[in-house]
């Protein structure tokens, strides 16, 4: 079951984030030790002003995904897709591809007409996720981020939802 949480919701927020940031730490920009130091209210202020999915199996949540939409207003259209997690037992399992189409239908109701996004360069299955759900390689940010000391890149990547030729 996928469902958008809301305020309500902090703790299991917290639990699926802080998971996928303890077993995926090269993947994300972001460490756990960064948001294990946030106060309840800056949990609760990142719920709330981007929309937050996360897919529940037997009552656990297993996978997350966000959508923090562009507030400038010559780029409302757009939003970014962040917080992709899957747990690993659940991979392969259509968890990505479900959360992923009702953060379209979300993003579509709230006016955005493309969805970016950035995916670690060594992370190939995400990529290739990404590139099976329409979404083009926009371009490369060498060194994007930094893990353990070594330079990882991130591919940006970019799918219309409405209008144009690559919109589905």
């Amino acid at each position: 079951m996928i469902r958008q949480l809301g305020p309500d919701d902090m703790q299991v927020f917290r639990q699926i984030r802080l998971e996928a940031l303890r077993n995926e730490p090269a993947n994300f920009a972001s460490s756990a030790a960064d948001w294990e130091a946030l106060p309840d209210a800056e949990w609760t202020r990142r719920l709330t002003v981007n929309a937050v999915f996360v897919d529940f199996h037997e009552g656990e949540p297993v996978a997350i995904m966000g959508l923090m939409p562009q507030t400038a207003s010559k780029m409302a259209h757009r939003g970014t897709v962040i917080m992709v997690y899957v747990r690993k037992g659940r991979r392969g399992g259509g968890h990505a591809k479900a959360i992923l189409d009702m953060l379209v239908a979300h993003a579509l109701q709230a006016g955005i007409r493309q969805l970016e996004l950035a995916v670690s360069a060594e992370n190939p299955s995400a990529i290739r996720f990404y590139q099976r759900e329409g979404f083009t390689q926009a371009g490369r940010i060498q060194g994007g981020t930094i893990h353990e000391g070594r330079e990882i890149d991130e591919i940006l990547m970019t799918r219309r939802i409405v209008g144009g030729a690559s919109a589905q």
